[in-house]
């Protein structure tokens, strides 16, 4: 039996210390299913799980193909024939993907806490604890981060320790969305922005504070210029 309080405290650790391993990638996915949050958005509507979880769910199960069902990745518009089996056929991603969270284990639509260490572990938990029954970090949550080098599930009860997981985990990919979009949060999470991204925050001679003497002059400037 796995304490899930324990592993919500193992998560909430990792987060705090976890380093992208695979930037540009994670950035790239994160872009495509950051346009498509309001298809997402929708689900959330219905079922109360915030749209990231949704969206890093979809790229797990099916490397966010509109065709499969968020549940399994099996095709929604069929009878599933993997775990959860026998759901569907639906009318729509959208349907399929709400009788997923509100039907089927582990019942995210329940889930009320989430700050972010409840929330990597629910993510966990719709993947499935056997990583967590190792005492092993879940690549489901942290392939593509300096939290996980191997060890994957390559089908249900055979673990292979030396097998890497080729997919992005929900953590890396949580990362690069929060990145794109400070707007998205979960309680307890915060990212540190790159030190490109800080230093061009910082105020200096091309990026002076907005009302100072320097932003003063900058204008003067770009004035003169642009009347020549």
């Amino acid at each position: 039996m796995v304490d899930l309080n324990a592993l919500t405290r193992a998560n909430a650790k990792r987060w705090a210390i976890a380093k992208p391993t695979r930037k540009a990638e994670a950035d790239k996915v994160a872009l495509r299913l950051y346009k498509a949050r309001q298809r997402y958005q929708a689900v959330t509507r219905v079922t109360g799980v915030p749209w990231p979880a949704i969206a890093v769910i979809h790229e797990r199960e099916s490397s966010q193909d509109w065709r499969a069902s968020l549940a399994q990745g099996d095709p929604w518009d069929r009878v599933s024939v993997h775990v959860p089996a026998g759901r569907g056929p639906f009318a729509s991603w959208e349907t399929a993907a709400i009788d997923a969270l509100v039907r089927c284990p582990p019942f995210l639509a329940r889930h009320k806490d989430w700050s972010i260490a409840a929330a990597l572990t629910a993510l966990e938990t719709y993947n499935g604890i056997g990583y967590a029954t190792r005492g092993v970090p879940s690549p489901y949550l942290w392939a593509g981060t300096d939290q996980y080098r191997a060890g994957k599930y390559v089908r249900d009860g055979v673990y292979d320790p030396g097998k890497v997981d080729p997919q992005l985990g929900c953590a890396a990919l949580l990362i690069a969305l929060m990145e794109l979009d400070p707007g998205i949060s979960f309680a307890g999470a915060s990212i540190t922005r790159s030190p490109a991204a800080v230093d061009s925050a910082k105020p200096s001679l091309t990026n002076p504070s907005k009302g100072s003497i320097g932003a003063f002059v900058v204008n003067l400037v770009r004035a003169i210029i642009g009347r020549k």
